[in-house]
């Protein structure tokens, strides 16, 4: 999911329609001093179930005490570090894409290098000179993935069967395979750097058609949790269209 600017404009709408710091008057009657209310406490009656106008605590639940009787030796003399609950453990959080505020059950950095593609089994070179850096986030309980993606020196254009050129796909290092996801292309930030990030949620489509079917029909992100190793992260370009970059996500 993107944030466009129509996106960011309904919002700051919406956060300046927000009421402003409202400031709450005592009623009169009360004059400030809820010890004057008319008619006293007394006069108040509660609604059943609620109390009932109880004038002392049921049996077993303090009975009125005025004061808690001290324990042997006085309050001064507990140690409130002994017998308590132990500290509690800090929880190991989930990992998270910098500047994220999701939540991932896996978390992936990869590196990518014209020396990685290959057309099949063979090694191409890529596009060199280039390289790439994709920070993939993913929730396997939500078939989710996010995604920071940036592309360095990229030249020629994006070009690809599938519906972007920027790709996972399922294979092992030193071998081709289908696309899996389709992520938008990298835009050109400036300084030969080119950007894309965002999430995507399943049901995935890439457009790459084998036997009537999508290449991403049936995938799960999961899929990737089983075996990282067996998927790579790449883009493609005019220049270099078996790919520029590519990395192995482990």
């Amino acid at each position: 999911m993107k944030f466009t600017a129509a996106t960011i404009a309904v919002l700051a709408v919406a956060v300046s329609a927000l009421p402003t710091d409202i400031h709450y008057e005592a009623p009169k009657e009360y004059l400030t001093d809820l010890t004057l209310l008319i008619g006293g406490w007394e006069s108040i009656d509660y609604p059943k179930g609620t109390g009932a106008n109880l004038h002392e605590y049921p049996k077993g639940t303090g009975e009125n005490l005025h004061e808690y009787p001290p324990p042997a030796g006085g309050w001064e003399s507990v140690d409130y570090t002994k017998g308590g609950a132990a500290a509690p453990v800090k929880c190991p959080e989930a990992p998270k894409m910098a500047g994220s505020p999701f939540t991932f059950t896996s978390y992936y950095e990869v590196k990518a290098v014209p020396g990685e593609v290959v057309n099949g089994t063979t090694p191409t070179g890529g596009l060199a000179g280039a390289s790439g850096l994709f920070k993939i986030g993913i929730n396997s309980e939500t078939n989710l993935i996010c995604y920071n993606i940036e592309i360095y020196n990229f030249r020629g254009e994006y070009q690809s069967p599938a519906l972007t050129a920027t790709h996972i796909h399922e294979a092992a290092k030193g071998a081709s395979g289908p696309p899996r996801i389709a992520f938008p292309n990298p835009v050109d930030v400036g300084n030969g750097v080119r950007r894309s990030l965002g999430c995507l949620q399943g049901p995935f489509k890439t457009g790459v058609m084998a036997n009537g079917k999508d290449s991403a029909d049936g995938f799960h992100i999961s899929q990737i949790e089983k075996n990282p190793a067996g998927f790579f992260a790449d883009t493609h370009s005019s220049l270099a269209v078996p790919g520029a970059v590519r990395g192995q996500l482990a």
